[in-house]
């Protein structure tokens, strides 16, 4: 049964898909998760070399394991590296990956995509390196202006990714951005994405709520 949430969502992401494509973005919508392991799985041909960021839309929706078993991909996982050097050489593997998967922390209504980072390994990728980049944002991220996207990724997504962490900083302790210096901070990068040179970037955006 269609719900009035489910027409609103189809109809927000009808919008934001024409704003994505007017940033040179592939874009498109998935009423649920399960839709949305197979979109992605879709996109990346046998053969590539993939790879991921830290984001638990990516992890929470299953979709590592649905491209490990698959068999016909370089999977470069880096939830099973341990050591601090291995993770160092993930990152930097990520930058000749094929594809790298990434979520976001907000996405306005006009297809600006905000990300925040601590050590910058996520934002660097996004930018440059990977051929491809495919992002997966429910739409419980989007915010209506740039600015709304914004505070959400500084006032909801960051003091929640500090509580995972468990680093002690000031929004770990009270749920609110004090825009801080912290020696901890995971807000030292802050990227906007409003256009995709040579449509490098593809977004698929999903009907339920997924991530921070």
């Amino acid at each position: 049964m269609t719900t009035p949430k489910d027409l609103r969502n189809k109809r927000l992401a009808e919008r934001m898909i024409k704003n994505l494509k007017r940033r040179h973005m592939e874009a498109f919508y998935c009423e649920t998760a399960e839709e949305a392991v197979k979109k992605v799985s879709e996109l990346i041909p046998d053969g590539s070399s993939v790879t991921w960021g830290g984001s638990m839309t990516i992890r929470d929706m299953g979709i590592p394991q649905a491209l490990r078993e698959r068999g016909t991909l370089e999977v470069l996982d880096r939830d099973l590296v341990v050591s601090n050097e291995e993770k160092l050489q993930m990152y930097v593997r990520a930058f000749t990956a094929d594809v790298y998967l990434s979520s976001a922390n907000a996405i306005s209504e006009d297809g600006v995509i905000v990300n925040i980072d601590g050590n910058g390994n996520r934002v660097a990728a996004i930018t440059w390196g990977p051929k491809k980049v495919i992002f997966v944002i429910g739409l419980n991220k989007v915010a209506q202006t740039v600015e709304a996207a914004l505070a959400r990724a500084r006032s909801t997504a960051s003091p929640i990714n500090a509580a995972r962490f468990d680093i002690q900083t000031p929004c770990q302790q009270d749920g609110v951005c004090h825009n801080c210096n912290s020696p901890e901070s995971i807000c030292n990068y802050v990227h906007f994405l409003r256009n995709s040179p040579k449509g490098k970037h593809t977004v698929v955006l999903v009907g339920e709520d997924y991530g921070y």
